[in-house]
C-alpha cells in the first residue's frame, strides 16, 4: 500500500513537468506553422495542440502527423479533395462512416486532426502495427508512405523539445515502428523510418505507457 501511495505521488509529481513539455512543443510548432506556411496564430495554436494530443492519444510521432497533413492539405483546414475527401488530414467520410457518427464538422481541425489520427491507428492495428503498411493504406501507394517518411524528417526539429538530445530526435523519427503488446518496438526498413533497433529502442522507450500497450498482439 505504502509503494503504490509513492508511486502515485511521484506521478503527480512528474506530471507538471510533462504537461510544461507538451505545452512548449505544442508552442515551437505552432510558431512554425505561422512562419511557413502563413497559418493564422490562432489556428496554428489549435492545430499544434490538436497534434500534440492525438500523437499522444495513438503514440504517434508527431511530426509524423504532421507531415501527412503538409502533404494532404498543407495545413488548410477547408481543403477538399477526390471522393470528397475532407480537412487538414483529408479524410474521406464514405470510407470511414463509423468512426464520423458522431461527426458534425470535419473541417474542425481538432475533429479532423483525431478522426485522421484514429485512421492511422486503426490502420497500424490491421497490419500488425507495421507503419509503413499504415501510411500505404491512408494514402494508397508506397510512393506516398516513403513521401511521408521524408516529409516527417523535415518536421523533427520543429517538434523536438528543448530537452531532448539531437540523438532522441534523430531516433526517434527514423524509426519504423512495429506496434507490439509490449508498445511500439522498432524494426529494420530500408525507408527514411529504418535505423538500428538500440538507437530507437532508447529513443522511444518512454512511449510504452501508450494507450497501445495491450492492445495490439505481438506479430
Amino acid at each position: 500500500m505504502r509503494r503504490l501511495l509513492l508511486l502515485i505521488l511521484l506521478s503527480i509529481g512528474l506530471l507538471p513537468s510533462a504537461m510544461a513539455g507538451e505545452n512548449e512543443q505544442a508552442a515551437q510548432i505552432s510558431a512554425y506553422l505561422t512562419q511557413k506556411f502563413g497559418v493564422a496564430r490562432e489556428k496554428a495554436e489549435q492545430i499544434s495542440a490538436a497534434v500534440t494530443s492525438a500523437a499522444s492519444k495513438y503514440s504517434l510521432p508527431p511530426a509524423l502527423l504532421l507531415a501527412i497533413i503538409s502533404i494532404e492539405s498543407r495545413f488548410k483546414e477547408k481543403a477538399k479533395g477526390a471522393n470528397g475527401a475532407t480537412g487538414l488530414m483529408q479524410v474521406v467520410p464514405g470510407a470511414h462512416r463509423r468512426l464520423l457518427k458522431n461527426v458534425h464538422d470535419l473541417t474542425e481541425p481538432t475533429t479532423n486532426i483525431e478522426v485522421g489520427s484514429a485512421i492511422l491507428y486503426g490502420y497500424m492495428r490491421s497490419a500488425g502495427g507495421d507503419l509503413d503498411a499504415a501510411l500505404k493504406s491512408y494514402g494508397g501507394s508506397k510512393a506516398y508512405a516513403e513521401k511521408v517518411s521524408l516529409r516527417a524528417n523535415a518536421f523533427e526539429q520543429v517538434v523536438a523539445r528543448p530537452d531532448d538530445t539531437q540523438a532522441d530526435v534523430a531516433g526517434v523519427s527514423a524509426c519504423n515502428l512495429r506496434w507490439t503488446s509490449n508498445g511500439p518496438t522498432p524494426v529494420a526498413g530500408s525507408m527514411p523510418f529504418a535505423a538500428t533497433a538500440d538507437s530507437c529502442a532508447a529513443a522511444i522507450a518512454p512511449a510504452r505507457t501508450s494507450l497501445l500497450n495491450g492492445l495490439i498482439p505481438s506479430p
